[in-house]
């Protein structure tokens, strides 16, 4: 354990005072960086064109680094700053609470300062601006639920869409940073125990359930492009759209179930039980879309036992062996229940710890970072009229000697 049971320190838990909730957020948003920049180098040793896919524009000549560099390059300089800041509010603070309350502010700027070198274009910085300005045009874009049209980089809109909804509760701890930091009145502080009713009961499920929204919205916007359009067998009549509008919409009944038990103070064993149910549901009907739709595999479907393919999978596998995709399945799994650990006698009180909420937070964003390399290969696949042998893994080399003979 790490001491963060509120009846044993009312005030700061251990985690905590080493580790305040504003470099939590900044720990994570930094590590989103480099991890973008890995899948990018990853699908680019692949030989899958990321920047295509969502029409981003090529480099104008060889010498210019490759987007995944560009992306490193970031990632080092937000991680020296933010290095730099804990460094010195550790030296500032040496885990007394009251110190760590009172210097809330370091960890504030730090943020403040993530913000700053993701938005202002700083010129005589080493990092180019093309990137981080795309990336804010596309936040603009789709922070109302909108989407580009294909040929404008609608797979990069509803990328990063879906990114997003796996950083809810990160959007919302920031949220409880400011407010505390704003608006907690005179003993306020942003280093204080999390209070996550900061704002009142609504606000921070609304900010929860902000990019189930948006991506609820783009999944109808998509559904009357369809309907608009010429019928096409490909397209179909755009039931599929509203299938994945109802998968974003199991997200709201979790987030206000859950708002309301904490809100209660009296247990109630129905409401407990309407809460288990949603989350049930939202995680399968997830789970399944994850691997059918994201993925195009057809473990759960009919075509499971096809001899065009590996059991379950699908005939071209660019990213790597059947046994790594069979290996992501259930890991995507077991990380979209991870909610079940309030289920154990013991998980509901271990899961309010501050270490424990972090470490679910990090394993989602975990989930989501390995979700992408499939999603985009996936998108690469499809998109793809002429993919050379040598670029596949088809059933007769997952079958062959070619197959044995990989590292």
């Amino acid at each position: 354990m790490d001491g963060g049971d509120p009846a044993v320190e009312p005030q700061l838990d251990s985690f905590s005072l080493t580790f305040p909730l504003p470099y939590r957020i900044a720990f994570i948003v930094i590590l989103a960086v480099w991890g973008w920049g890995a899948n990018l180098h990853f699908l680019y040793l692949r030989r899958i064109d990321v920047p295509s896919l969502i029409r981003y524009p090529n480099r104008s000549n060889s010498s210019q680094p490759t987007h995944h560099h560009s992306t490193y390059r970031l990632a080092s300089f937000l991680s020296i700053a933010s290095s730099l800041s804990i460094l010195t509010f550790w030296l500032f603070t040496r885990r007394d609470p009251r110190r760590v309350i009172d210097y809330d502010w370091l960890p504030m700027t730090n943020l403040l300062v993530l913000a700053v070198l993701f938005a202002v274009p700083l010129h005589r910085l080493p990092v180019s601006y093309t990137g981080r300005s795309r990336l804010l045009r596309t936040l603009r874009r789709i922070s109302v639920g909108g989407l580009a049209e294909a040929k404008d980089g609608k797979f990069g809109d509803i990328l990063l869409a879906d990114v997003l909804t796996s950083y809810a509760k990160i959007l919302a701890d920031l949220f409880v940073c400011i407010c505390m930091f704003f608006f907690a009145g005179r003993d306020g502080s942003a280093t204080a125990r999390p209070d996550r009713a900061c704002g009142g009961a609504v606000l921070v499920p609304l900010i929860m359930a902000l990019p189930s929204a948006i991506r609820l919205r783009q999944c109808l916007i998509e559904f009357v492009r369809v309907r608009r359009a010429p019928y096409r067998e490909a397209t179909g009549w755009g039931g599929q759209h509203l299938a994945n509008a109802a998968k974003y919409s199991t997200a709201f009944p979790v987030i206000v179930l859950g708002a309301m038990l904490r809100n209660r103070k009296d247990g109630s064993t129905g409401l407990y039980g309407a809460w288990v149910a949603a989350c049930l549901l939202n995680s399968l009907y997830s789970f399944y879309w994850d691997v059918t739709k994201d993925w195009d595999l057809t473990l759960l479907t009919k075509e499971r036992d096809s001899p065009e393919h590996p059991f379950g999978l699908r005939r071209i596998l660019l990213v790597h062996k059947p046994g790594v995709y069979y290996a992501v399945i259930a890991l995507d799994l077991v990380l979209r229940c991870t909610w079940m650990i309030k289920l154990s006698p013991t998980g509901d009180r271990i899961s309010d710890f501050e270490s424990s909420i972090f470490l679910i937070q990090f394993l989602e964003v975990f989930r989501r970072w390995v979700w992408i390399f499939f999603r985009v290969e996936t998108e690469w696949i499809r998109n793809s009229s002429s993919l050379g042998l040598d670029e596949m893994v088809l059933l007769g080399d997952y079958q062959g000697s070619k197959y044995e003979d990989e590292d």
